[in-house]
């Protein structure tokens, strides 16, 4: 049964309050909650694409930070970035079908109105998806209704530059039952496309080029915030474990041809339906906005011990940062690619 949405708007210093509001005494007791500001993505020596089983509480709340931070987003290359949580992109949600999800939202920008945008929910975009100031807070919950992988962005105009700027992350519904495949391994990885120029006021960093954003002509393009790292820190698995990748594409406007060399897709389920399955697969497209689930197998004998490249296999994209490498046990000589 769908529930009603419920929507407060706070200042900061009414948070506690806000809660108990939506709380309600009907509420069950067990609820997971993870604050982003303390939570944080570990981002150093690659951004941790590894994904955490989904807890058990059919509640989960989230406290979400808007911030402004610099990052990194290729080698030396130090960025003014927007983010939810401090990193780019965010942190990773994840739920089951069915899980309440309550969001509390806050901007602590210092000169910057955000806003949040779930794909994953079915909420009126006028309340939920509100703007809020600096140092003001949104809480707001949903049902998580279908399952799949999907992307959360900022939906403050104009919403172009706040996403190529970072503000990004992916949610996870699992389905209710749980995925039709047991695995030994889960990554997400999420790819989008930076357009930096140089600062005006400081040589060392960059910034934000609009131009370049209105045009769809980036510098990089990039998994998990970061070009090239996955080839440096490669995905590392073992021999014969069968994997899920949760793949999302922040863009704001390149697509994902997702391929990995050496080894097919067992199964791809585009979006995330568990009743779409789509086997024996090369490579599958991944639109800006959207997500997929592909799962394969590294199976000793065939898809072994060795280095396996992952990209987006329109190349032109893949040369400005979309490749990373998948680890298979111990090989003494890693492929470069």
């Amino acid at each position: 049964m769908l529930m009603a949405t419920k929507l407060v708007l706070t200042s900061m210093m009414t948070l506690g309050l806000g809660f108990m509001l939506l709380t309600g005494a009907s509420r069950p007791a067990e609820v997971h909650r993870v604050d982003f500001s303390v939570t944080r993505t570990a981002v150093a020596p690659a951004h941790d694409a590894r994904v955490a089983p989904v807890e058990r509480a059919r509640i989960k709340e989230f406290r979400i930070p808007m911030t402004h931070d610099t990052i990194e987003i290729a080698q030396g290359v130090r960025y003014v970035g927007w983010t939810f949580g401090h990193t780019v992109p965010g942190p990773v949600l994840r739920v089951r079908q069915g899980d309440l999800v309550r969001i509390n939202l806050v901007n602590e920008a210092e000169n910057m109105p955000h806003s949040i945008d779930f794909h994953a929910s079915k909420i009126p975009m006028n309340h939920a998806m509100k703007s809020i100031a600096p140092g003001d807070s949104l809480q707001f919950e949903f049902e998580a209704t279908t399952a799949g992988v999907f992307m959360v962005h900022c939906g403050t105009p104009p919403i172009l530059m706040h996403i190529a700027q970072g503000m990004y992350l992916p949610i996870i519904v699992d389905p209710a039952g749980g995925w039709p495949t047991k695995v030994d391994k889960e990554f997400v990885l999420v790819q989008s496309d930076f357009y930096p120029r140089g600062s005006v006021t400081d040589s060392t960093i960059m910034e934000g080029d609009w131009a370049a954003m209105q045009e769809a002509d980036p510098t990089y393009v990039v998994f998990n915030g970061k070009a090239f790292q996955y080839t440096r820190e490669p995905l590392k698995v073992d021999v014969g474990d069968k994997v899920r990748l949760f793949v999302m594409n922040a863009g704001p406007s390149v697509r994902s041809d997702f391929h990995v060399v050496g080894n097919i897709f067992d199964r791809v389920y585009p979006g995330g339906n568990t009743e779409q399955v789509i086997e024996g697969l090369q490579t599958w497209t991944v639109p800006t906005g959207g997500g997929a689930v592909f799962e394969m197998e590294f199976e000793a004998g065939q898809a072994g011990e060795g280095s396996y490249a992952f990209v987006t296999h329109a190349f032109a994209d893949a040369n400005k940062g979309a490749v990373g490498s998948i680890q298979v046990g111990h090989p003494a000589t890693m492929a470069s690619h």
